[in-house]
């Protein structure tokens, strides 16, 4: 009975610490009062739209941490390490033409703590022989010299009919 009491009130007190950290933490908060670290990733997401739109794959890339832990997940597995993500970018857009032009919309702000981040948008790619697109979510980590992706997951969606 008494081991019963002990496991009750355990729980209670679990959930009610739970409860309080998740009210007073900024996992998950939106930007509010974050409007210049969401403008300076902004300005990252969009030097790397005019980098892509120019075919410059390696200016695109200096949003990315250039470091081995670097991750980009998509359709054809992970690519890990900055040398890995810039393989896959070169080996499936190898000139401009694959490029096409690149467009990010929809982006939704989410601030895991004070130097993280996690971005969800839309990707739109307009090609001379097609058009494709899908969804995206990047982790942010800032750095001394910015904000910079630490993890990409990419995917493809079908247009709506």
């Amino acid at each position: 009975m008494r081991s019963n009491i002990r496991m009750v009130l355990l729980a209670a007190g679990l959930a009610l610490f739970l409860g309080f950290l998740l009210q007073n933490s900024s996992l998950g908060v939106p930007s509010d009062g974050r409007e210049a670290d969401q403008k300076a990733i902004k300005a990252v997401l969009e030097a790397q739209q005019s980098a892509w739109n120019r075919g410059d794959v390696d200016a695109f890339l200096v949003g990315y941490w250039h470091s081995s832990e670097l991750t980009f997940s998509g359709s054809s597995g992970v690519a890990r390490g900055w040398d890995g993500v810039l393989a896959r970018y070169k080996k499936n857009y190898p000139d401009r033409v694959a490029m096409g032009q690149l467009d990010f919309s929809d982006l939704e702000f989410r601030f895991l703590g004070p130097h993280s981040a996690m971005v969800l948008g839309r990707w739109h790619l307009k090609r001379e022989q097609d058009e494709l697109g899908g969804v995206f979510t990047l982790v942010w980590q800032r750095f001394p010299d910015g904000w910079k992706i630490i993890h990409d997951h990419t995917s493809s969606v079908a247009p709506a009919r």
